[in-house]
């Protein structure tokens, strides 16, 4: 028995093949603790969720980053292309959206780019919105009967979990079925932080009729976190140890002077003007400092100056430091988020731009795309038929060829637009890309263009003008020449720029 014993201590590991799953002094106080996706976050939502809107409230750089965030994920809206093969329809469709568009916010407030724009800022302050699809009636004249309301992640309780008798379970506010498919969506009447808020009163919503926007970054997450999650802490600290600097910079330029004396004096005299000193009402001497003046003290007396301490030399490189930290966690390049550019080339700019142009084209497909701006197309799709503002006879038999749509972000400005446009065009040229995808990388709709251009030439025919515009005489191919010069320009301008 003893042998054994002692061939388990021998042969048992004391510690892990990885160093950062040791039990070791270094990693003795670390926390680590075995949660689900779920368990991690429901939580601590509510506390994460309020911190976060009140370090946006507060803190310039949370606000700052939260506003450049939606500015590149929405710019001037995600907008719809149908892809409808008949062209009368699809041009019906365009124009009946388009109109559609200004009078689909619940709250009449917001066009649907602007809705866009809050879904975004409601789903990285409190990491997730829900939006409710709200049928109309005939008499209320809308182009077509929907309408869209915002609401916030307090609306659906986090902490609302039960068993029904039917088999569905309730988890954070949420009601599934037995295969677990979300089936509906338990929601206050009003927000819980309203005056007359009455808790009791929860509504069932089918689901069909909710929209949840936010960013799974587990598989089976319920609920979605703020942005601002992993640097809460920081911003909060930042900001007083920012706001300290600040008061001690305040207090440095209160400059003082205080004059010692051995012993009180019958008459006291002023020691740098040499005058009989002034009293204030409560009887305390004043006396002046005049800039650039050199005064003898009387014997036994000395002055004294304060010495309130200043910024330290490493608050620049400490404050950027933190910043960096910050934006990472924000998801910002630090360059945007704090506008500093010292020592970025037009180079390193075009790759931190790049980079940070990938997660926003991540966010509007999987976020604001996928989850919002698809099913209010179906949604509207289906009312614009069911109304009779679109004509589809087949439409209940063939649901996806109607429902078929481009969706069309914002475009980024060119980094070097003559050098950009160059490549865009060889590019179209040599069959790598099609000129409607240039267009659409713009934010531009290749057929809109194409009759304004079309439009753009006719007024010019009937008035006998001629513009470099107008390329209908500028058709023939281009020559070899001509080509190798286009090449020599882009080459060029790569040697400028390194």
């Amino acid at each position: 028995m003893g042998l054994l014993s002692t061939a388990k201590r021998i042969f048992a590991p004391r510690n892990a093949a990885y160093s950062a799953a040791g039990e070791g002094r270094r990693t003795k106080s670390w926390y680590a603790p075995s949660l689900s996706a779920n368990r991690a976050i429901i939580a601590d939502l509510g506390k994460l969720i309020n911190r976060s809107r009140a370090a946006i409230r507060n803190d310039p750089w949370a606000s700052s980053g939260i506003v450049k965030l939606v500015s590149n994920i929405i710019g001037k809206g995600i907008t719809p292309k149908s892809l409808i093969e008949d062209d009368d329809l699809r041009d019906q469709v365009q124009v009946l959206f388009q109109e559609w568009s200004n009078e689909f916010d619940a709250d009449g407030l917001l066009s649907f780019t602007g809705q866009q724009s809050l879904v975004t800022r409601a789903m990285l302050e409190g990491g997730e919105c829900f939006i409710r699809l709200r049928p109309r009636r005939p008499e209320d004249n809308l182009a077509v009967p929907l309408q869209l309301q915002i609401v916030e992640s307090e609306y659906v309780p986090i902490s609302y979990n039960k068993t029904l008798d039917n088999g569905h379970t309730i988890k954070a506010g949420i009601e599934f079925n037995k295969i677990g498919r979300r089936v509906a969506y338990w929601m206050h009447t009003e927000h819980p932080a309203e005056f007359s808020f009455d808790s009791s009163k929860l509504v069932r919503v089918k689901a069909e009729g909710v929209l949840h926007v936010f960013e799974a970054l587990r598989p089976g997450q319920l609920r979605g976190q703020p942005v601002l999650t992993q640097i809460l802490i920081r911003l909060y600290h930042l900001d007083k140890f920012d706001d300290a600097t600040l008061l001690r910079q305040e207090i440095a330029n209160l400059f003082a002077g205080f004059i010692k004396k051995p012993s009180p004096e019958q008459d006291p005299i002023d020691p740098l003007t040499g005058k009989p000193l002034e009293y204030d009402q409560n009887g305390s001497a004043m006396v002046a400092l005049e800039p650039g003046i050199m005064q003898e003290l009387s014997h036994g007396e000395d002055v004294e100056f304060s010495n309130p301490p200043g910024t330290g030399n490493d608050y620049p490189n400490f404050m950027r430091q933190q910043l960096m930290a910050i934006a990472a966690g924000i998801g910002l390049p630090f360059e945007l988020l704090s506008g500093d550019m010292k020592g970025v080339s037009d180079r390193a700019l075009r790759l931190i731009l790049n980079e940070f142009r990938r997660r926003i084209q991540q966010i509007q497909n999987n976020q604001i795309i996928f989850q919002f701006c698809r099913p209010v197309w179906n949604r509207w799709m289906d009312l614009a038929v069911l109304s009779g503002a679109v004509s589809a006879p087949d439409y209940s038999t063939n649901k996806r060829s109607y429902r078929r749509v481009k969706w069309i972000a914002h475009g980024w400005p060119y980094m070097h637009p003559v050098q950009d446009m160059q490549a865009q065009k060889m590019a179209v040229r040599s069959g790598f890309k099609s000129r409607s995808e240039v267009v659409s990388e713009q934010g531009f709709d290749s057929e809109q263009i194409d009759e304004e251009n079309a439009a753009d030439n006719r007024r010019a025919d009937s008035h006998d003008l001629k513009y470099d515009s107008d390329s209908r005489d500028s058709l023939l191919p281009k020559t070899e020449t001509e080509e190798t010069e286009a090449d020599k320009t882009l080459i060029k301008d790569d040697k400028d720029e390194s």
